[in-house]
Parts: C-alpha cells; sequence; structure tokens
C-alpha cells in the first residue's frame, strides 16, 4: 500500500473517532449483575405469595359476607314471625274480649248470637291456618324454599294477619254500631210511650 494512502485512511480513521460521539460507540459485551437477578427472583416469589394470600382473604371474606347475610336473613325472619305471633295474639285477643262484649249486649237477640261467633270464628280459623302453615314452611325440609323465598312468605302471611287485624276491628264496629243503633231506637220508642 501506498504511504499516502496510508495515511488518507488513518487520517479519515481519526477525523471519524472524533467527530462520532463516544454514545454511540460499542461497550462491548454486556455485564449481567447476578446480585441484581436473584432479588428480582426472591421479589416475585414474595410477590407471588402476598397474591396467593390476598386471594385467600378474598376468598375469606366472601364466606364471611355470606354468612352475615344468611344471619340477616335469618333475623328478618325471626323478625316476621315475631310480629305474625303477636298480631295472632292481639287478633285473638280482640275477638275474646270483643265477641264477648256483643253476646253480652242485650240489643243483641238469641238468633243474632250464632251468625255473630261463625263471622268472627271465620278469621279465627283462617289466623290458625296461617300460623299452622307458617309452622311447617319454618320447619319442613320437604319445601326446598331460599331463605329469601321464605322471608317473602313470612312478609305476605304477616301483611295478611294486619289485615285480619283490620277486619276484626271494622267487624267489631259495625257490631258496635249496631248495638248502639238499636241503643238509640230503644230511646226513642220508650220517649214516644210517655208522651
Amino acid at each position: 500500500m501506498n504511504p499516502i494512502k496510508k495515511l488518507n485512511i488513518s487520517v479519515v480513521v481519526m477525523i471519524l473517532v472524533i467527530l462520532l460521539p463516544t454514545s454511540s460507540m460499542g461497550q462491548g459485551m454486556p455485564v449481567y449483575d447476578n446480585t441484581n437477578f436473584i432479588s428480582l427472583a426472591k421479589q416475585l416469589v414474595e410477590s407471588a405469595k402476598q397474591t396467593s394470600q390476598l386471594l385467600k382473604t378474598v376468598e375469606f371474606l366472601k364466606e364471611q359476607k355470606d354468612h352475615i347475610e344468611q344471619v340477616s336473613t335469618t333475623v328478618r325472619q325471626l323478625n316476621a314471625v315475631k310480629k305474625l305471633v303477636k298480631n295472632n295474639q292481639q287478633l285473638l285477643n280482640m275477638v275474646n274480649r270483643d265477641v264477648k262484649s256483643i253476646i253480652n249486649s242485650p240489643y243483641i237477640t238469641y238468633e243474632e248470637i250464632p251468625q255473630v261467633i261463625t263471622s268472627f270464628e271465620d278469621i279465627l280459623v283462617y289466623a290458625m291456618e296461617s300460623i299452622s302453615y307458617v309452622d311447617k314452611i319454618l320447619t319442613s325440609h320437604f319445601l326446598k324454599m331460599t331463605d329469601a323465598e321464605r322471608a317473602t312468605l313470612l312478609k305476605v302471611h304477616e301483611s295478611q294477619s294486619d289485615e285480619l287485624l283490620v277486619e276484626v276491628s271494622l267487624k267489631t264496629k259495625r257490631y258496635k254500631e249496631v248495638i248502639s243503633f238499636r241503643k238509640m231506637q230503644e230511646k226513642i220508642n220508650s220517649r214516644i210511650t210517655q208522651f
């Protein structure tokens, strides 16, 4: 090779070395730090353990939520049954008290007494059948019902029990109005005879 050509090549290489930025120059073989790789692997293992613990915790919380919902439903059912029993006890007391006062009234004839008793007796029979049905629902596993279905059914019977109380009150009011009308009629008739 010609010395001038060698010189030209050397100058061009020198210029290129000077003009090229240092960051574009190769740094050789990459070097891995094994300690960083090992600590990364340890962190991944620890993270996996924590994730599995979190999943177990979530599953546990779901189970607890289900248990709380079951207890809540049971409490609602118990409250509905208490209200149903209270309404039926109140119904029995009302019928007992009101029927006695109506039958013992001198303004109700002997022929009317069976009719009065029968009208109230029908309500009591229906109330007892309702309580018996609710008892079967709560104690028998024959009827495959969910807690929500039981609670709904208990609410229906509770509202029917409220309606029975209203019906007894209306019947009592009606009979008492008949009695007061007959009292007033007797007073009017007694005044007419006095004149």
